[in-house]
């Protein structure tokens, strides 16, 4: 089992579309995926139809462990791909959390039982270094980084970096940068290369080969409620995610 927390302290970088895309892209190949959305804006649960207005479970249940992780699970469109759906509730968990003793593990206690049902758990973090993206990286042994190639992205990145070696030093020692995704990408422009060629130069073999280009149908995606293999499976969007899900496959063989 592979778990993989996809990050970047700056919104907007296609984290949650690359969560979405690459899970769909993985099932599709027949790997058994979970997606945990850990964002309270809850757009990975929306995104795949969820009304998140009216969840009786989320995964704000399971840090109050007023739930068990499993009885939140909810099917999706795509056979083998299952959500651990959550809403704006969830932003009430550090508040309610922040002197619980051992708050950082929680997440970690709470999704041990299910972890040998699936061969991919991806999580979908929010833009920022809370306490749930705390969790998140003390529960997986790698990271994914979208980074959106249209703004000059590697002083970021380079922080976002090191801050992930202090939790790997202090709280998950197994915790490791895998892959850094380029977004957005727009091979006419000066930028979008400049961006990728940085990026390439500083973290080498972490850097997937394959790119998400700028894409509308991209954009019109997630009103659909499904992923881009199935609104619109011949675009390059579609064609990126499945050349990305087939490179992070590649990568099982090389370790």
């Amino acid at each position: 089992m592979r778990s993989i927390a996809l990050t970047n302290q700056k919104g907007g970088v296609a984290k949650t579309t690359t969560t979405v895309n690459l899970g769909a892209g993985l099932a599709h190949m027949g790997k058994r995926v979970l997606l945990v959305d850990l964002d309270p804006q809850g757009n990975l649960s929306s995104w795949l139809g969820l009304d998140i207005h009216n969840l009786e479970r989320s995964m704000y249940n399971v840090f109050l462990e007023e739930v068990y992780f499993e009885e939140i699970l909810t099917k999706t469109c795509i056979e083998n791909m299952t959500l651990a759906p959550a809403n704006v509730a969830l932003a009430g968990v550090e508040r309610i959390l922040a002197h619980e003793k051992g708050r950082d593990l929680i997440l970690r206690k709470r999704m041990l039982p299910v972890v040998d049902n699936y061969d991919y758990i991806l999580l979908d973090c929010p833009p920022s270094l809370g306490l749930i993206t705390i969790n998140a990286l003390t529960f997986v042994r790698e990271i994914f980084i979208p980074v959106e190639t249209k703004v000059l992205a590697l002083n970021g990145l380079i922080t976002l970096v090191n801050t992930v070696q202090v939790v790997k030093e202090r709280l998950n020692h197994n915790l490791e940068v895998t892959g850094i995704i380029a977004c957005r990408f727009d091979g006419r422009t000066n930028l979008s290369n400049e961006v990728y060629n940085q990026i390439k130069e500083r973290f080498k073999e972490k850097v997937f080969h394959s790119v998400i280009r700028e894409n509308i149908r991209l954009a019109e995606c997630p009103i659909s409620g499904k992923p881009i293999t199935l609104y619109a499976p011949d675009s390059p969007g579609a064609i990126d995610y499945t050349n990305l899900a087939e490179e992070v496959v590649q990568q099982e063989k090389k370790t």
